[in-house]
């Protein structure tokens, strides 16, 4: 099955530079000019946020890393820039724009609109918005009512929207998330996944036993994730984190793995000491990721039957003569030009952390 994530999910044992980064600015109507109070000014996949004052003012303090700073009110379009040490900015003035009716789209949204649509689609949606992990059976959705639910039988496909966020609270792993859906689509024909999103967290309440529990199962999600991988890759401590590279080359229709001498050097690892960034480009377009630190969960071999049972296997399909950048926190761009399968296709929300997290030392 292919998973298409547009925006990623989920810190090895490096501490950051102590630099922070400091936003400072406005929302305003693009029209009227009017500030806007009560906007959503948070760092996507972090904890970071805030609503914008009586003056539409907001103040957001990051640590030092890459993140996407996203605005959203009720009613207008969301706002998505990406910010960095080098990238950041005071007194920034966010124009907001009115959506606009596209009449023909919602006549066509309409005529699809499945009535019971939770009823209907609700335990599919889960399975793959939340996930079928041990920790995603401990998330809970808190207001399934705001999504509507589409489904075209000319495409075979199910689009599923939320004019609100989505709010889910993971007792597994202490925290609340209140994830602004765009978009998610499943396509039948192509047992395709493709969702957009940008989740903000909060730390959970609990008694010290409860927190030592939840900071067991963030370290148990964070190895072997995308974003402990996509850290050890800006580090170049892949081996050392126990990470390894291959190429998956098509042979007649067959997929066979291509050990590196040079996994770097592969992948044409360049990195830029001034800007803090890291970038590859991949000699073929198929990566596999393979973690030999953990096995995978028992219920992923419901999700691939034909999976090793030693190792964890995940695969990148990136697109062709495109580089993708990695910020030092390990947030990755553009993740659109990446198709993710094997186990990270597997963990979903249930499975997410905030960029902010850091694993105990």
């Amino acid at each position: 099955m292919k998973h298409l994530f547009l925006l990623i999910l989920l810190f090895p044992y490096y501490i950051f530079g102590q630099s922070e980064i400091v936003l400072t600015g406005k929302v305003i109507d693009k029209i009227s000019g009017l500030p806007l109070q009560g906007a959503s000014v948070f760092a996507q996949n972090t904890t970071f946020g805030e609503a914008s004052k009586e003056d539409g003012s907001f103040k957001l303090k990051l640590p030092s890393g890459g993140y996407e700073l996203i605005v959203t009110y009720t009613g207008y379009e969301t706002f998505v820039t990406r910010v960095n040490n080098s990238n950041n900015g005071n007194n920034l003035v966010i124009e907001l724009k009115l959506k606009e009716k596209e009449l023909q789209e919602v006549s066509v949204t309409f005529s699809t609109e499945v009535k019971d649509g939770w009823e209907k689609y609700g335990g599919f949606f889960i399975d793959n918005f939340v996930g079928k992990t041990a920790f995603a059976h401990e998330t809970e959705i808190k207001n399934s009512e705001v999504l509507k639910f589409y489904y075209s039988k000319k495409r075979n496909r199910l689009k599923v929207i939320s004019k609100e966020p989505l709010i889910l609270t993971n007792k597994a792993l202490g925290y609340t998330i209140k994830y602004a859906i765009d978009s998610f689509a499943y396509e039948y024909n192509t047992n395709t996944n493709t969702f957009v999103g940008y989740p903000l967290f909060e730390e959970m309440k609990g008694t010290d036993d409860q927190r030592n529990i939840w900071q067991e199962n963030r370290a148990k999600v964070y190895k072997g994730s995308i974003l402990h991988f996509m850290r050890s890759l800006y580090n170049k401590s892949l081996a050392d984190q126990g990470f390894e590279i291959q190429f998956l080359i098509n042979a007649n229709g067959v997929d066979k793995p291509l050990q590196l001498k040079d996994q770097y050097a592969a992948i044409n690892y360049v990195k830029d000491d001034s800007a803090n960034i890291v970038e590859f480009n991949p000699n073929q377009p198929v990566m596999a990721v393979i973690y030999n630190h953990a096995k995978p969960e028992p219920a992923y071999l419901q999700f691939d039957p034909n999976a090793r049972t030693d190792f964890r296997v995940s695969t990148m399909n990136i697109n062709k003569d495109v580089s993708i950048a990695i910020e030092q926190n390990g947030y990755y761009f553009e993740q659109a030009d990446i198709i993710i399968n094997g186990y990270w296709a597997f963990e979903k929300v249930g499975n997410m952390l905030p960029y902010d997290y850091q694993p105990p030392q």
